[in-house]
């Protein structure tokens, strides 16, 4: 029989710009004979930082109230606290609200911004924005986009809700489309259906395609090409692997445009730094809504900045 997971409690502290508090739960067998002791090892951090938050009162109980560094070490108790945010460049790019109800807050993301907090990517992410731009704390992420990735992501407004939402992208019941721009070429004959099995390696940059069952499909259509040698292509993934459609673009022989990835590994571009953004945009979602059951459909009004004008795209204007 499965035991049932004891629900999280609410966070004693608010968010700060739209950003959760850090929960710690402390394990059976940690280190550390104290609370301060086991963060302190756990965390790699600085103790003069520890001990600072400390003294400030900036780690607290379950109750909202400071937990004291001597506490002994228990099992299963939990604090919180408000990790030091890293300095963000800011990403000057308007992240354009589509639609809001109880329920969904659809948005057009601009390229270069994270979907929600990770890594060095904490209050320049489109949740943390939304959070404390729309006044909705409790605003979660229903899939992700790629950072580099400009275009349509849905964010769910009730936590409660989330899980039927998620389930819709879980067994691809979301009709996706998106478009990229990269080289043209005569010789390819599309449209065609790419399949093939693309596995991503924890720790390495890139994905790569192995032989095996398929686990990632692809529908790939030419929807112009100029004479410049650029075209635009139509994307239908029907599966989601991590960089499925720029490794299956790449493995065409006509890589997107801006992939500092696929064919190959580029230097990394300097923090700030938003010239030549990824020629690939998720233009439309479009799903059967499992709380309402209405028909939903959003399209992105951003257009890609190669087709609109390679020179100004290369040049970085």
């Amino acid at each position: 029989m499965r035991r049932r997971r004891t629900p999280i409690p609410p966070p004693p502290l608010p968010q700060r710009d739209g950003v959760d508090p850090v929960r710690v739960r402390l394990p059976v067998g940690g280190p550390g004979a104290t609370v301060r002791e086991h963060l302190v090892q756990r965390l790699a951090a600085n103790p003069a930082l520890i001990d600072r938050m400390f003294a400030a009162g900036e780690i607290v109980g379950a109750d909202g109230r400071p937990v004291p560094p001597d506490t002994p070490y228990a099992p299963g108790l939990c604090v919180w606290f408000h990790r030091e945010m890293p300095e963000e460049p800011l990403v000057p790019f308007p992240l354009h609200v589509l639609h809001v109800d109880d329920h969904l807050v659809v948005v057009d993301k601009p390229h270069f911004l994270a979907t929600t907090p990770r890594g060095s990517h904490v209050r320049q992410t489109a949740l943390a924005r939304l959070r404390h731009e729309l006044g909705l704390p409790r605003l979660t992420a229903a899939h992700r986009l790629d950072r580099l990735t400009a275009g349509l992501v849905l964010f769910t407004v009730r936590p409660e809700e989330r899980g039927a939402y998620q389930t819709l992208f879980r067994d691809r019941r979301v009709h996706k489309v998106y478009e990229a721009v990269a080289p043209h070429d005569p010789d390819l004959r599309l449209p065609r259906t790419v399949r093939s099995r693309i596995v991503k390696e924890r720790g390495v940059l890139t994905a790569r395609e192995v032989d095996g069952e398929p686990n990632a499909e692809t529908h790939v259509e030419r929807l112009a090409h100029r004479a410049d040698g650029l075209a635009r292509y139509r994307l239908v993934p029907g599966t989601g692997q991590t960089h499925q459609l720029r490794v299956h673009m790449s493995a065409l022989g006509v890589p997107i445009l801006g992939d500092p990835l696929y064919p190959e590994v580029t230097a990394p571009v300097p923090a700030g730094e938003f010239r030549r953004p990824l020629q690939l945009l998720a233009r439309e979602l479009a799903f059967t809504d499992p709380v309402t059951g209405a028909e939903r459909r959003f399209t992105s009004g951003r257009t890609l900045g190669a087709w609109a004008s390679y020179e100004e795209w290369a040049a970085g204007q």
